[in-house]
């Protein structure tokens, strides 16, 4: 349990990295907006995104 869960997180970096390696100017313009979104909406998607996660997690195991 332990390998699959460091095998995400290394996952995880990976496609992390990938957009402000392709884009780097557009990735800094990206982090200006975001600093400036309200918590609210960043909280909303935020949730979103664990829903979606988890979804998909379901539906492929």
């Amino acid at each position: 349990m332990w390998q699959d869960l460091l095998r995400a997180l290394c996952l995880l970096m990976v496609i992390e990295g990938i957009l402000p390696f392709l884009y780097p100017a557009r990735w800094r313009k990206l982090a200006v907006v975001l600093a400036t979104t309200d918590d609210r909406s960043l909280r909303l998607a935020g949730l979103a995104s664990m829903v979606i996660g988890v979804g998909l997690l379901y539906l492929t195991r």
